[in-house]
């Protein structure tokens, strides 16, 4: 067996059911999970129907590469979102069966065995993904911490310089899971010039891009590097390439369904590798997909929607507990310290009193550099609808306030 494997450590959700184990909860509570990021929100009409009736699809083989009209649509949907100049569907655009899988398979094909001490740089805390795939492409992973202070960007300019001359991959996630935070201009520069000077990829992990918060969208590692003048010349988007996904967006996590874009000679080398090991989108969620991709208003509803919980929310949490609005996605990240309990003791309270979930920020990230920049914090998804995200913060409010009697 790959001796990696011993490496992985159980995902964040099993921490969760150990943590959980013996707790009988309060049964005077109807269950409500803010635990896992799995979208709620009714999937539109529209993209079901175009599903069901491209069901022919099914009796032929797909191609790994995808069809043109689907390259085509995200592309047109890449260049209106981003304003960037339309990225060739042939070789700039890769449909891919959900952004997870590609993001583990992206490292199996980036990392460089026969360079000894190969790094793959990502923040901390992180989608469980980053780590796994660096273990298994036969990398170690260096986490990059997340700080308060920086509105929880990472803290890049602490990474050394001997660190950064191993590093093969660098996994950004803007917005980021579970804090929020998006990168400014300013960052994308600087990790741009790291790139330049060290040789490394990035991989920039944008599947929450259309959950945002403010009047302004977050912006968009293609956006930012057209802005720099990276999008032209005879390697467009040098060592850069994006993850996005319809999950979240048009709330289809089933469907699995999302693309990777960006530098057209790494993409080349990442359909081969997917020609070999990746599963073809299958015809009837292209067909779909193509339909998800070509319409906005779905978004946009879908986005007030979110809206209106945080904004109803938040103010109610914020008098038991720190928390603030994020920049975008739709995960709140609270500080539980002024209740006197650690991050578990909270999530297993929380349970036991008010059939509750929330995820333990520990859970998501690691000791490093002399800090778990996820202890005493708490991650909850407002993925259900409105009333029941308002039942579950009248309930935390009640467990906080019993705490502090």
């Amino acid at each position: 067996m790959n001796p990696n494997l011993e490496k992985l450590h159980p995902y964040p959700f099993e921490k969760l059911r150990q943590l959980f184990s013996g707790v009988v909860p309060n049964p005077g509570y109807a269950p409500i999970s803010l635990g896992i990021g799995e979208p709620k929100h009714p999937t539109p009409a529209f993209i079901q129907k175009a599903l069901v009736q491209s069901l022919e699809g099914l009796a032929h083989y797909p191609s790994t590469h995808g069809g043109e009209p689907l390259r085509a649509a995200i592309a047109g949907w890449i260049e209106r979102r981003y304003g960037v100049p339309t990225l060739d569907p042939a070789t700039m655009v890769l449909p891919v069966n959900g952004s997870r899988e590609a993001l583990f398979a992206f490292a199996q094909c980036v990392i460089d065995g026969s360079r000894p001490g190969a790094l793959v740089a990502c923040p901390n805390p992180f989608y469980q993904i980053y780590e796994g795939a660096a273990y298994l492409a036969g990398a170690e992973p260096w986490f990059v911490n997340s700080e308060p202070a920086r509105n929880f960007g990472c803290d890049y300019e602490s990474v050394p310089a001997d660190v950064w001359a191993r590093v093969q991959l660098l996994y950004v996630c803007s917005p980021g899971n579970p804090t929020g935070a998006t990168l400014s201009q300013a960052d994308w520069k600087a990790l741009f010039a790291l790139s330049d000077h060290y040789g490394f990829v990035i991989a920039a992990d944008e599947c929450y891009s259309e959950i945002y918060h403010g009047a302004t969208a977050p912006l968009g590692a293609l956006e930012a590097a057209h802005a720099l003048g990276r999008s032209s010349g005879e390697r467009p988007y040098r060592n850069l390439v994006v993850f996005s996904s319809l999950s979240k967006r048009s709330n289809v996590p089933g469907m699995r369904s999302g693309f990777v874009a960006g530098d057209p000679a790494i993409l080349k080398r990442f359909l081969l590798y997917r020609t070999y090991c990746g599963g073809a989108m299958s015809p009837p969620i292209q067909a779909a997909s193509i339909a998800a991709w070509n319409d906005e208003s779905h978004v946009v509803e879908n986005r007030a929607l979110y809206r209106e919980k945080f904004n109803l929310i938040t103010p109610l949490l914020k008098p038991v507990m720190d928390v603030e609005l994020p920049d975008a996605g739709f995960y709140l990240w609270a500080d539980v310290r002024r209740t006197g309990l650690s991050d578990t003791e909270f999530a297993r309270g929380l349970y036991a009193e008010y059939n509750v979930t929330v995820l333990p920020g520990s859970f998501l990230a690691r000791d490093a550099h002399g800090v778990n920049p996820g202890r005493n914090r708490i991650r909850m998804a407002l993925v259900a609808g409105v009333d029941e995200g308002l039942e579950a913060a009248n309930r935390i409010v009640q467990y906080c306030q019993s705490i502090r009697a």
